[in-house]
């Protein structure tokens, strides 16, 4: 019976191993295939898209994703199973110490399948999100071509107005600097003004203080234009009379 048992435990260790060397050659698989699509991807951005050979292979890895994907989850499925049925032994096994090591190997195995399963939908979801980045940005590129491909009117007529839209933008820029210049002018005209009304008005206030001295400038001002007039008629007076004695 005891015979029997171990016999029983030892098939299901070499399943376990079996079914995890099988894992862990198809999650390396799997891997390398994720990552040729990316940089698959990555190349194929830069392709023109006229070229329908990124479709073909984008296509197939597709396909052989999902196959890839699904017979690793049946792994996955065998291997829980096998673990599972481990799992049962050892709870029907008699030997207290013959148990725990029972149940330190179904750990270890336990352990192999937890990272095994997380390897797997990490890798899973990564090519999913590049797969999904990938349609984006193809979807993108087909709406650019679209654009591209349109008729030469419309794009002429594009052209000619954002033209037009750039002559607008600099001939308001050029207005907008006119005015400011002319306004800078004014305030400066406006500063002078203020300027000259304000001597104007101290010399004003100064003149009104000192009458006696605005009274002096007035006569200075009347003697300078007597002696003008005494000087005119003193230098007219001796022209005649050159002019008579150079006739006579």
């Amino acid at each position: 019976m005891a015979a029997g048992t171990s016999n029983y435990w030892e098939d299901l260790r070499k399943q376990a191993r079996q079914l995890e060397n099988e894992l862990d050659l198809k999650l390396v698989s799997f891997s390398k295939l994720c990552t040729s699509y990316s940089h698959s991807s990555a190349r194929d951005g830069r392709r023109d898209s006229s070229d329908t050979t990124p479709l073909l292979n984008g296509s197939s890895q597709d396909r052989m994703f999902e196959t890839m994907a699904i017979e690793i989850e049946q792994l996955l499925a065998r291997l829980t199973g096998v673990n599972d049925k481990m799992a049962e032994y050892t709870n029907s096994a008699g030997v207290p110490s013959l148990n725990a090591a029972l149940m330190h190997t179904l750990q270890r195995h336990r352990d192999i399948l937890q990272d095994y399963t997380h390897e797997f939908h990490k890798t899973k979801a990564n090519f999913v999100a590049i797969r999904e980045r990938e349609n984006l940005m193809g979807s993108v590129r087909k709406d650019i071509e679209s654009y591209k491909s349109g008729s030469g009117v419309n794009n002429r007529r594009t052209e000619l107005f954002l033209k037009e839209h750039d002559h607008l933008r600099n001939s308001d820029r050029l207005i907008e600097e006119t005015i400011s210049i002319a306004m800078a002018t004014k305030e400066n005209m406006t500063s002078q003004r203020g300027m000259l009304k304000s001597i104007q008005s101290k010399m004003n206030t100064l003149a009104n203080r000192f009458p006696a001295v605005n009274s002096l400038i007035q006569r200075i001002n009347l003697r300078k234009r007597r002696d003008s007039l005494i000087l005119g008629g003193v230098v007219g007076i001796c022209t005649i009379l050159l002019l008579l004695y150079a006739f006579h």
